[in-house]
């Protein structure tokens, strides 16, 4: 007999046929949503690309026509709007998937992907690299290898003192001890900047955004984002029992340490990837989950996918957003938390029933 998506209760045999078709209902049209966003993020910006050209545009380059269209709109195309789209929908999907997950692996609502360090550290290699005047992509990867390495570092740290005790509980500690150290190694960087020409640099890049994405990013994204994406879906079965709690899921057969750690590994490629490609930008995967278990329910088989989605075209909308409204562009970081944060406490006084 299927169960309340809420609740837990048992469902009568018809309505439980009911809810699943609105779940079925639910994930079709979340599927159809980032790409309706792709066609509009397409043809919106400060150079504008009319959806016929760009039909016309996609279909010549496809059947090898002889070009008919401008090349400076080709070019605005092809180098500057479709890698920014593509990394923004990565990004978002990226931040919100692994949200979901640290969320059921932690048994609360409240953990978003920095909870083990990951934004910190990725953050202070960022300004590290700025600081030593490497390149866009030697910033990206000093960036990502330390977001890396600040989990490594709390889960190691945690292993070590957590013996006997609760791993989850001690996991999370040790997480917001090396999160707080690497802000604070951040901070140091920042006063020692030149103030004139580094540290405007290193603060911009930390408010978040996709002004710089080019081909390459895209690729190197590419490479994390399927390396952590496709052990989250796999393993989106045993979240569901790890959310029950150690002793429930050890009990089902669940290797609870095995399971974790290869979790926290997918979800840190996730996060890393994301902030060495886009900066710090905050709240998406805090409240993408959430919304996304309001509308399909906290059942991980359809929470994750559904939350990559959702993911994928909120960041995509927040960057139209950003790049449009002003006659300067508006880091994300900072349209993420004005738009996250009140949405935040719409959603807790909605959707307060849904985790209890």
């Amino acid at each position: 007999m299927r169960r309340n998506r809420k609740t837990g209760t048992a469902l009568p045999k018809k309505r439980a046929l009911s809810a699943g078709k609105q779940t079925v209902s639910a994930m079709g049209l979340l599927i159809f949503l980032p790409v309706a966003a792709f066609f509009l993020s397409v043809t919106v910006g400060r150079y504008g690309i009319p959806p016929r050209q760009l039909l016309q545009i996609l279909f010549g380059k496809l059947l090898g026509l002889t070009p008919i269209w401008p090349n400076t709109v080709e070019k605005v195309l092809f180098n500057v709007r479709l890698p920014r789209i593509f990394c923004g929908m990565m990004v978002g999907a990226a931040l919100s998937g692994s949200g979901a997950a640290y969320q059921g692996i932690f048994k609360n609502p409240m953990v978003s992907p920095d909870i083990l360090g990951a934004s910190a550290g990725a953050g202070f290699g960022a300004a590290l690299a700025i600081l030593n005047n490497f390149s866009i992509l030697g910033i990206e990867a000093t960036a990502f290898l330390f977001g890396i390495a600040a989990v490594a570092l709390t889960y190691f740290l945690s292993n070590s003192i957590g013996r006997n005790m609760n791993a989850v509980l001690v996991l999370v500690l040790t997480g917001m001890v090396v999160q707080s150290l690497f802000s604070a190694f951040t901070s140091v960087i920042k006063y020692e900047a030149d103030p004139n020409n580094k540290l405007p640099e290193i603060t911009f890049w930390l408010m978040g955004g996709l002004s710089s994405s080019t081909q390459k990013q895209v690729l190197m994204m590419l490479v994390p984002f399927v390396a952590g994406m496709i052990p989250l879906f796999l393993y989106r079965w045993q979240i569901n029992l790890l959310s029950f709690g150690e002793e429930e899921a050890e009990a089902l057969g669940v290797d609870t340490g095995k399971v974790r750690a290869i979790l926290i590994l997918a979800s840190t490629l996730l996060t890393s990837a994301s902030i060495a490609v886009s900066g710090m930008i905050g709240w998406v995967g805090l409240i993408i989950p959430h919304l996304a278990r309001l509308i399909v329910g906290p059942n991980y088989k359809t929470l994750l996918p559904a939350s990559a989605l959702m993911g994928a075209t909120f960041l995509l909308l927040v960057d139209d957003i950003a790049r449009t409204v002003l006659t300067t562009e508006i880091p994300l970081g900072i349209l993420t938390a004005i738009i996250g944060a009140p949405f935040f406490l719409y959603l807790l006084y909605r959707g307060r029933s849904a985790w209890e």
